[in-house]
């Protein structure tokens, strides 16, 4: 079932303060519209009101560990529009309720945590910890409970099953992004294969795009010579690492803190354009702190929905969002980074719910019904009819991607052709 944003924004709630919305586990833990085709509330008897049925969301999430300063945000953005869906009662009949559990992006308190959800009533499960849904897939799979995520990696969506993951697969956003480099910023066919590396933390994301890169050089070695990936167990020094990618033209370096890295290879003299995907930019906060924006001037980064400073149904909602209930904290999440933008992903997720309610009735929610219609959704936006959906052998929803870069004298990124979006490829 489809969804089209075109109706305005109505806001007719006050407001209240939140900082930080998440329970740890130690305590328990181009138009300004809204969605249209809401369902319709059914009227139950005035001497009979219906009872409103409670959906309870469990959130694992990294709010104390060396991830944090990424996924408090979420968790903020994921709590915001809970809380916009109940105050505008945008579905009839349903509260919806969040508890959240601090995995301390450690693997192994994801089944856990998960465990720890479920005692506790949840009805969906919803991560952005890239090994999270890698780790529970056995288990919600076994126990037919629907998890939505916003990290995309085959292990944990193959074959497909209950995991939706709200977001652009990034095994093949990579592909369409390195296309568009060679063809629009390298010039291969005059200068030859540029050469590109990769460096981080030795985490299943950055793994996984190494080998997309490998492939796709492997595919195409007239465009790019494969340097290599160089990972760590989670060090905050790189000497070997700068070492051992000085020479190369495209350098993917670490996410959380790519600042460090930056300034560190730059320093030894070296001149590799940086590019990146959100996991980068939800650290950029980093790059402000550190003033290194010369040092990453002109990086490039591909996104599968709007940044900041665009115009859209989404992204202002997440701005309006941000803004009222938030307003003294409003600035510095935004310089923090893109982490709040993850309502884009927790947005599909409560399109669904309200797709199911609207289907099934309020009564009736289960896990099964929740399953069939997220293999009926499509979200249309920017003129795209199929901008992000999933299908029974689809478990990724974005269709496209955007281009960005960095831009140091502005010390914010842009996006390089307004308005453009390029279908995600599917093979290197």
């Amino acid at each position: 079932m489809g969804k089209t944003l075109t109706k305005p924004i109505v806001f007719v709630v006050t407001l209240l303060l939140l900082v930080l919305p998440v329970l740890v586990a130690c305590n328990g833990g181009d138009d300004d519209n809204e969605p249209t085709d809401a369902p319709t509330q059914t009227t139950a008897p005035a001497t009979e009101p219906a009872e409103e049925i409670t959906i309870t969301i469990g959130v694992i999430s990294d709010v104390t560990g060396m991830a944090a300063q990424a996924y408090v945000l979420i968790d903020l953005a994921v709590a915001d529009i809970v809380r916009y869906y109940n105050e505008e009662n945008i579905i009839p009949g349903i509260k919806l309720d969040v508890i959240t559990y601090d995995g301390q992006f450690d693997p192994a308190k994801d089944i856990p945590g998960y465990e720890w959800l479920k005692e506790r009533g949840a009805d969906v499960i919803f991560s952005a910890v890239e090994s999270t849904p890698i780790v529970l897939k056995p288990r919600v799979e076994r126990d037919e409970i629907v998890m939505f995520t916003g990290s995309a990696q085959k292990e944990g969506l193959e074959p497909p099953g209950w995991i939706f993951a709200t977001a652009q697969p990034q095994e093949e956003s990579f592909y369409t992004f390195l296309k568009w480099i060679a063809e629009n910023d390298w010039d291969y066919q005059t200068k030859g294969p540029a050469k590109i590396g990769l460096t981080n933390w030795n985490v299943p994301l950055d793994v996984m795009i190494a080998g997309a890169i490998e492939r796709y050089t492997k595919e195409h070695p007239d465009q790019f010579e494969w340097v290599g990936s160089y990972f760590t167990d989670f060090s905050f020094t790189w000497g070997p690492e700068i070492e051992a990618l000085k020479d190369c033209d495209y350098l993917v370096p670490p996410t959380v803190i790519m600042s460090n890295f930056a300034r560190d290879y730059r320093h030894a003299g070296h001149t590799a354009k940086f590019i990146g995907y959100d996991a980068h930019l939800a650290y950029f906060g980093n790059v402000a702190d550190a003033n290194v924006w010369d040092q990453v001037d002109d990086a490039l980064f591909y996104r599968g929905a709007k940044y900041w400073n665009e115009d859209g149904p989404i992204i202002n909602l997440a701005k309006d969002l941000l803004h009222k209930y938030h307003p003294d904290q409003a600035d510095s999440v935004i310089r923090d980074g893109i982490g709040y933008t993850a309502l884009a992903t927790a947005y599909q997720m409560l399109e669904i719910i309200a797709n199911t309610i609207e289907t099934v009735g309020a009564e009736n929610f289960n896990s099964q019904a929740l399953y069939e219609t997220a293999e009926r959704y499509s979200l249309s936006l920017d003129g795209l009819d199929d901008y992000a959906n999933f299908s029974p052998t689809k478990r990724t929803s974005f269709n496209y991607i955007a281009i960005y870069e960095m831009d140091a004298e502005a010390e914010d990124i842009f996006r390089l052709e307004p308005g453009v979006w390029h279908r995600i490829v599917t093979e290197p």
